[in-house]
C-alpha cells in the first residue's frame, strides 16, 4: 500500500519547509528511516527520513520548493510502480488554501539552488465575475505573502499586509517584519488604524543601489540558510542598539589545568578544550549578573530562570547555533560532552528544532579562525553575545617584567536597551577573574 510522505512540522512556530535536495530519487529503494530527503526552515536544517520502505513512486515538489507542514511531498510504493521520472508533479494545495508555485529546476550544489516563489500572481477572473472575484483573488495572494501567523497579528492590529514590504523569500512578509512595522509606528500611528481612513504605509525602503555583474563572474542564488541568516542579522541591527567591550584574559593557568585533565577527559568521552572553561565561566558570570541572560519583551524585561548556551558554529554552506540546555546544571566533563556532540551533530545535519532554539546567551568563536576579536551581532531575542579571540602566545608584563604567557580576546556585544556599559564591564570582569583565577575543584 503506498505511503505519502508529508513536510514535518520541525518545532510549533514552523508553518513550511523549503526542500534543498532529493537523497532519494524516483525509482530507486528506501528503506524504513533511510535519509529520503533534506530540508530547511527557520530553525534548522535536516535530513527527513523515509516513514516506511519501498519504492520511492512520486516525487511532486521538486528541489528549492517551499512547502507547508503535512503538504505530501512523495509517494513511497512497492517495487514496479515507480513512475516515470519525466512525470509531471502533482500539484498539492497550501495550507491556508492557496495554491504552491514550482521553481524552475535547480542548477549548482544542493545548497545553492534556487528558492521557489511564495507568492503568486493574481489569476484572471472568469467571464462575468463581479467585484468578489477580484476579491478573493487580492486575498489569496496576500495570503501567499504570508503566515498564518502573520496574518493573525495583522488582523489584531488592523495592518493591511499588501502595504508591508516582505524581508522574506520572495518578498513574503515575515513576523519579524509585522513586528517592526508596529514597533515603529507612534502612538498617532496606532490612533489613526483605529478610525476608518487610508491603509497605513511604512516608510519607503532605501533602495539599493544598481549593480550588475560582470562578464567573468559567477552568479549564484542564496541558499535558504543564507537568506535565513541574512534576514536575522539585519533585523537584530534593527532591533538592538548594539554596544562591545573588550577584555583581554590571561589563559595561564586554565593551559596547565587543562595539561594535566586533558587525558582524564578523554578517558571519560569528554574533549577538554578552552571553550569548555570558557562555557563553565560564562554560566556562572551569568548567575552573577543575570540581567544578561534576560531578555526585552516590549516594555518588560524577561528574565530566564535557566541558562541555555547557544554556541554557534561554522558549517561550509553557513552558520548554526545548537543550545546547551541547562547549562547551569552540567559540569565541566557534562558540558565538554554535550558541546562536542551539538558539534558533531550540527555538521552532519542530524540536530533537532528544540536543540536550536531556547537560548538565553550565545557564544561565538572567530579566533578558532585566528581571529584577534571580532565584534558579533546579537542572537535575538538574546541580549548579549560573547565572541572568543584567538587564545596565542604574547609578551604581557608580570609584576614588571617581561613573560611570555597564553593571552585571548572576549568580546561582550550587548543591547545598550537593557545592559548600560558598568554593568557589561561587570559581566566582563567576573567572567576574567573566573578564568585568570579557575578552582581545580570547578573541573
Amino acid at each position: 500500500m503506498p505511503t505519502d510522505v508529508v513536510m514535518p512540522q520541525m518545532g510549533e512556530s514552523i508553518a513550511e519547509g523549503t526542500i534543498v535536495r532529493w537523497i532519494k530519487k524516483i525509482g530507486d529503494k528506501v528503506d524504513r528511516d533511510e535519509p529520503l530527503f533534506e530540508i530547511s526552515t527557520d530553525k534548522v536544517d535536516a535530513e527527513i527520513p523515509a516513514p516506511a520502505a519501498g519504492v520511492v513512486t512520486e516525487i511532486r515538489h521538486k528541489e528549492g520548493e517551499t512547502v507547508p507542514v503535512n503538504t505530501v511531498v512523495a509517494v513511497i510504493g512497492e517495487a514496479g510502480e515507480a513512475r516515470a521520472s519525466g512525470s509531471t508533479p502533482k500539484p498539492s494545495a497550501q495550507a491556508d488554501g492557496a495554491p504552491t508555485q514550482a521553481a524552475p529546476a535547480p542548477q549548482g550544489r544542493s545548497e545553492d539552488r534556487p528558492l521557489a516563489t511564495s507568492g503568486a500572481s493574481p489569476r484572471p477572473s472568469p467571464a462575468g465575475a463581479g467585484p468578489q472575484a477580484h476579491s478573493d483573488d487580492a486575498e489569496s495572494v496576500v495570503r501567499q505573502r504570508s503566515s498564518p501567523l502573520v496574518r493573525k497579528i495583522a488582523k489584531e492590529h488592523n495592518v493591511d499586509i499588501s502595504q508591508l514590504r516582505g524581508t522574506g523569500i520572495s518578498g513574503r512578509v515575515t513576523k519579524d517584519d509585522i513586528l517592526g512595522f508596529l514597533g515603529q509606528e507612534g502612538p498617532e500611528g496606532r490612533e489613526s488604524r483605529e478610525k476608518p481612513a487610508t491603509p497605513p504605509r511604512p516608510a519607503p525602503a532605501m533602495a539599493p543601489p544598481p549593480f550588475k555583474p560582470g562578464a567573468s563572474d559567477h552568479v549564484e542564488k542564496m541558499s535558504v540558510m543564507r537568506k535565513r541568516i541574512a534576514e536575522h542579522m539585519v533585523m537584530s541591527r534593527r532591533t538592538s542598539a548594539h554596544v562591545h567591550s573588550v577584555f583581554e584574559v590571561n589563559f595561564s593557568r586554565i593551559a596547565t589545568i587543562r595539561e594535566k585533565k586533558k587525558a582524564e577527559f578523554e578517558a571519560a568521552g569528554g574533549k577538554l578544550t578552552f571553550m569548555s572553561f570558557i562555557l563553565k565561566a560564562v554560566v556562572d558570570a551569568l548567575r552573577a549578573v543575570p540581567v544578561v541572560n534576560a531578555s526585552v519583551d516590549g516594555d518588560n524585561i524577561v528574565f530566564h530562570k535557566n541558562v541555555n548556551l547557544g554556541v554557534a558554529v561554522a558549517l561550509d554552506w553557513g552558520l548554526i547555533v545548537p543550545v546547551i540546555k541547562n547549562a547551569d546544571e552540567k559540569n565541566l566533563l557534562g558540558l565538554s560532552r554535550t558541546l562536542a556532540d551539538l558539534a558533531a551533530r550540527a555538521r552532519t545535519k542530524q540536530l533537532k528544532p528544540e536543540e536550536v532554539t531556547g537560548g538565553t546567551f550565545t557564544i561565538t568563536n572567530p579566533g578558532v579562525f585566528g581571529a584577534l576579536f571580532g565584534m558579533p551581532i546579537i542572537n535575538q531575542p538574546q541580549v548579549a553575545i560573547l565572541g572568543v579571540g584567538n587564545i596565542e602566545k604574547r609578551p604581557v608584563v608580570i609584576d614588571d617584567a617581561i613573560a611570555i604567557r597564553p593571552m585571548g580576546y572576549l568580546t561582550l556585544g550587548y543591547d545598550h536597551r537593557l545592559i548600560d556599559g558598568a554593568v557589561a564591564d561587570e559581566f566582563m570582569s567576573h567572567l576574567k577573574h573566573t578564568l585568570e583565577n579557575w578552582d581545580p575543584a570547578a573541573a
